[in-house]
């Protein structure tokens, strides 16, 4: 019987897997928040808030980095000691057998 995952293992999982996905999505979406409030400023130049929506994608982004590596590192501290990479891994498609 399947082992019931929490939502916490659910998302680590995807973003074990999906890292740099993850992070682009955060981007996207923390430049289209910081685009959509800027706008919301009346006294600000165009520029200006163009310019701020750029730094809080960057800032965004680090910390996504940062969370995407304490993930990682968690991921790897409690991994199994088997070949993490052996389901990718065919036996027979590196076979020396002719």
């Amino acid at each position: 019987m399947a082992e019931f995952k929490s939502k916490f293992e659910s998302i680590r999982e995807w973003v074990v897997d999906h890292k740099l996905r993850a992070v682009g999505c955060l981007w996207l979406s923390g430049i289209a928040g910081s685009i959509a409030y800027n706008w919301s400023q009346p006294n600000m130049k165009t520029s200006v808030k163009i310019i701020h929506a750029r730094l809080h994608a960057q800032a965004l982004t680090l910390a996504a980095l940062a969370g995407a590596a304490v993930v990682e590192y968690y991921d790897h501290r409690n991994r199994t000691k088997a070949d993490p990479y052996a389901s990718y891994l065919s036996v027979d498609a590196y076979s020396h057998k002719e």
